[in-house]
Protein backbone atom coordinates (compact mmCIF):
# COMPACT_ATOMS: atom_id res chain seq x y z
CA UNK A 1 0.00 0.00 0.00
CA UNK A 2 1.48 3.39 -0.69
CA UNK A 3 2.16 5.69 2.30
CA UNK A 4 0.30 9.01 0.93
CA UNK A 5 1.40 11.33 3.54
CA UNK A 6 4.86 10.83 2.68
CA UNK A 7 4.67 12.01 -0.92
CA UNK A 8 4.48 15.74 -0.30
CA UNK A 9 5.60 16.48 -4.13
CA UNK A 10 1.73 15.77 -4.96
CA UNK A 11 -0.32 17.93 -2.75
CA UNK A 12 -2.45 20.43 -4.39
CA UNK A 13 -3.84 23.68 -3.30
CA UNK A 14 -7.63 23.21 -2.13
CA UNK A 15 -10.03 25.52 -3.91
CA UNK A 16 -12.51 27.62 -1.05
CA UNK A 17 -15.45 28.94 -0.94
CA UNK A 18 -16.68 31.45 -2.63
CA UNK A 19 -14.92 29.56 -5.80
CA UNK A 20 -17.60 29.76 -8.11
CA UNK A 21 -15.59 26.63 -9.34
CA UNK A 22 -16.98 24.56 -6.42
CA UNK A 23 -20.56 25.24 -8.06
CA UNK A 24 -19.79 23.51 -11.50
CA UNK A 25 -20.56 20.18 -12.06
CA UNK A 26 -17.85 17.89 -13.13
CA UNK A 27 -17.64 15.32 -16.38
CA UNK A 28 -17.66 11.52 -16.10
CA UNK A 29 -14.56 10.24 -16.63
CA UNK A 30 -14.40 8.47 -20.30
CA UNK A 31 -10.54 7.09 -20.15
CA UNK A 32 -9.23 5.10 -17.16
CA UNK A 33 -4.97 5.80 -17.96
CA UNK A 34 -2.28 6.95 -16.09
CA UNK A 35 -3.39 10.69 -15.90
CA UNK A 36 -6.27 9.45 -13.69
CA UNK A 37 -4.16 7.60 -11.34
CA UNK A 38 -2.05 10.68 -11.18
CA UNK A 39 -4.81 12.62 -10.42
CA UNK A 40 -5.95 9.80 -7.29
CA UNK A 41 -2.62 9.53 -6.00
CA UNK A 42 -2.30 13.64 -5.96
CA UNK A 43 -5.98 13.46 -4.18
CA UNK A 44 -4.67 11.03 -1.68
CA UNK A 45 -1.85 13.20 -0.54
CA UNK A 46 -3.89 16.10 -0.98
CA UNK A 47 -6.57 14.69 1.54
CA UNK A 48 -4.29 13.11 3.76
CA UNK A 49 -2.09 16.27 4.11
CA UNK A 50 -4.98 18.21 4.81
CA UNK A 51 -6.00 15.93 6.88
CA UNK A 52 -9.58 15.04 5.77
CA UNK A 53 -11.69 12.18 5.08
CA UNK A 54 -12.64 13.10 1.55
CA UNK A 55 -11.92 14.93 -1.42
CA UNK A 56 -13.72 15.33 -4.58
CA UNK A 57 -11.60 16.13 -7.95
CA UNK A 58 -13.04 19.75 -8.33
CA UNK A 59 -11.98 21.23 -4.97
CA UNK A 60 -8.13 20.79 -6.35
CA UNK A 61 -9.87 22.47 -9.49
CA UNK A 62 -10.11 19.05 -11.73
CA UNK A 63 -13.69 19.04 -13.10
CA UNK A 64 -14.18 15.13 -13.57
CA UNK A 65 -15.88 12.95 -11.11
CA UNK A 66 -13.71 11.37 -8.93
CA UNK A 67 -13.32 11.00 -5.63
CA UNK A 68 -10.97 10.12 -2.48
CA UNK A 69 -12.26 8.44 0.83
CA UNK A 70 -10.62 7.31 4.07
CA UNK A 71 -12.82 7.24 6.98
CA UNK A 72 -10.62 4.72 9.06
CA UNK A 73 -9.25 6.58 12.53
CA UNK A 74 -6.69 9.14 12.24
CA UNK A 75 -4.04 6.48 14.45
CA UNK A 76 -5.47 3.03 12.36
CA UNK A 77 -3.47 2.30 9.15
CA UNK A 78 -4.95 4.13 5.83
CA UNK A 79 -7.82 2.66 3.94
CA UNK A 80 -7.62 4.71 0.72
CA UNK A 81 -10.79 4.44 -1.53
CA UNK A 82 -10.78 5.90 -5.07
CA UNK A 83 -14.22 6.07 -6.45
CA UNK A 84 -14.92 7.17 -9.92
CA UNK A 85 -18.20 8.11 -12.24
CA UNK A 86 -19.68 7.33 -8.59
CA UNK A 87 -23.65 7.46 -8.18
CA UNK A 88 -25.95 6.71 -5.81
CA UNK A 89 -28.27 3.98 -6.86
CA UNK A 90 -30.33 3.36 -3.73
CA UNK A 91 -30.91 4.95 -0.27
CA UNK A 92 -32.22 3.93 2.86
CA UNK A 93 -35.69 5.34 4.43
CA UNK A 94 -33.62 5.59 7.76
CA UNK A 95 -31.57 8.98 8.53
CA UNK A 96 -28.60 9.58 10.33
CA UNK A 97 -27.32 13.05 11.22
CA UNK A 98 -23.27 13.25 11.16
CA UNK A 99 -21.44 16.71 12.20
CA UNK A 100 -19.75 17.53 8.88
CA UNK A 101 -17.50 19.63 7.79
CA UNK A 102 -15.43 20.65 4.50
CA UNK A 103 -12.05 21.21 3.15
CA UNK A 104 -13.16 23.94 0.78
CA UNK A 105 -14.95 25.69 3.43
CA UNK A 106 -12.55 25.29 6.55
CA UNK A 107 -13.35 25.32 10.17
CA UNK A 108 -16.88 25.41 9.74
CA UNK A 109 -19.05 22.26 10.95
CA UNK A 110 -22.81 21.72 11.31
CA UNK A 111 -24.83 18.77 11.58
CA UNK A 112 -26.58 17.52 8.20
CA UNK A 113 -29.31 14.97 8.23
CA UNK A 114 -28.60 12.38 5.17
CA UNK A 115 -29.80 8.93 4.50
CA UNK A 116 -28.24 6.56 7.19
CA UNK A 117 -26.86 3.68 4.11
CA UNK A 118 -26.72 3.89 0.39
CA UNK A 119 -25.23 1.95 -2.44
CA UNK A 120 -23.67 3.43 -5.07
CA UNK A 121 -21.94 2.00 -8.18
CA UNK A 122 -18.54 3.46 -9.29
CA UNK A 123 -15.28 2.99 -11.44
CA UNK A 124 -12.29 2.10 -10.04
CA UNK A 125 -9.18 3.59 -11.64
CA UNK A 126 -8.89 0.45 -13.84
CA UNK A 127 -12.42 1.27 -14.84
CA UNK A 128 -13.65 -1.52 -13.72
CA UNK A 129 -17.22 -1.84 -12.56
CA UNK A 130 -18.02 -2.15 -8.91
CA UNK A 131 -21.46 -1.58 -6.71
CA UNK A 132 -20.55 -1.09 -2.88
CA UNK A 133 -22.61 -0.62 0.50
CA UNK A 134 -22.21 1.68 2.69
CA UNK A 135 -22.94 2.87 6.26
CA UNK A 136 -22.62 4.84 9.05
CA UNK A 137 -19.37 7.84 8.24
CA UNK A 138 -18.75 5.98 5.12
CA UNK A 139 -22.08 6.80 3.56
CA UNK A 140 -22.01 10.18 5.28
CA UNK A 141 -18.86 10.71 3.59
CA UNK A 142 -19.68 9.41 0.29
CA UNK A 143 -22.92 11.17 0.01
CA UNK A 144 -21.01 14.78 0.54
CA UNK A 145 -18.73 13.91 -2.13
CA UNK A 146 -21.14 12.84 -4.79
CA UNK A 147 -22.66 16.18 -3.68
CA UNK A 148 -19.68 18.13 -4.65
CA UNK A 149 -19.37 16.83 -7.99
CA UNK A 150 -22.87 18.27 -8.67
CA UNK A 151 -21.67 21.35 -7.87
CA UNK A 152 -23.62 20.99 -4.01
CA UNK A 153 -21.99 21.89 -1.05
CA UNK A 154 -22.74 20.59 2.72
CA UNK A 155 -23.99 24.03 3.49
CA UNK A 156 -26.56 23.66 0.73
CA UNK A 157 -28.29 21.00 3.12
CA UNK A 158 -28.62 23.81 6.31
CA UNK A 159 -31.15 26.22 6.19
CA UNK A 160 -31.28 29.03 4.23
CA UNK A 161 -30.27 31.95 6.67
CA UNK A 162 -27.43 29.26 8.16
CA UNK A 163 -25.81 29.41 4.31
CA UNK A 164 -25.80 32.94 4.22
CA UNK A 165 -23.84 33.69 6.72
CA UNK A 166 -21.09 31.09 5.88
CA UNK A 167 -21.11 32.23 2.46
CA UNK A 168 -21.41 35.83 3.61
CA UNK A 169 -17.97 35.26 6.05
CA UNK A 170 -16.28 33.07 3.34
CA UNK A 171 -16.79 36.19 0.64
CA UNK A 172 -15.41 38.65 3.31
CA UNK A 173 -12.23 36.58 4.09
CA UNK A 174 -11.57 35.90 0.55
CA UNK A 175 -12.41 39.69 0.20
CA UNK A 176 -9.57 40.80 3.19
CA UNK A 177 -7.31 38.09 1.16
CA UNK A 178 -6.90 39.63 -1.70
CA UNK A 179 -7.01 43.65 -0.76
CA UNK A 180 -3.62 42.01 1.77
Amino acid sequence: MVDYVTDMSTIRPIIILPDPLLRLVSKPVTAFDARVQALVDDMFATMYDAPGIGLAAIQIGVTERVVTVDVSPKEDEQHPMAFINPQIIAVSDELNIHQEGCLSIPDYYEEVERPAAVRIRYHDANGQDHEMDCEGLLATCIQHEIDHLDGVLFIDHLSRLKRERVIKKFIKAAKRDCDA
